[in-house]
């Protein structure tokens, strides 16, 4: 594998560890996100670095299979270019139902 790769997927595993650090004081409840600016910023700024470090990875590699990767991409630039469109239950459901496969993903490609 592309060393450029495995920075990005490194960096990609490292963002999804840093969003699951900011629930370890406080439950991982949709309510207790909406209510935390602080927190809503950070997630959406992690997602942002997942999405750019997937975007980089398919342009170097386009045969390398990360599920819902365009929709990940596709958020980030959301994100970035539509910042007072973004709804919290998307990034939510992407925090709740996608990082958690995303990161299995990137954990096994990193140990072949």
């Amino acid at each position: 594998m592309d060393n450029d790769i495995k920075v990005w997927l490194y960096d990609i595993l490292n963002a999804i560890m840093e969003i699951e650090s900011f629930f370890d004081d406080v439950p991982k409840i949709f309510s207790v996100y909406q209510n935390d600016l602080r927190t809503k910023r950070a997630v959406e700024r992690n997602i942002e670095i997942i999405g750019e470090a997937l975007n980089r990875i398919l342009k170097r590699d386009e045969t390398i299979l990360i599920t819902n990767a365009r929709k990940i991409v596709d958020t980030r630039n959301r994100i970035i270019h539509g910042y007072d469109s973004v709804s919290d239950d998307v990034i939510w459901g992407i925090v709740i139902k996608h990082l958690p496969i995303l990161q299995n993903e990137i954990r096994t490609m990193l140990n072949e």
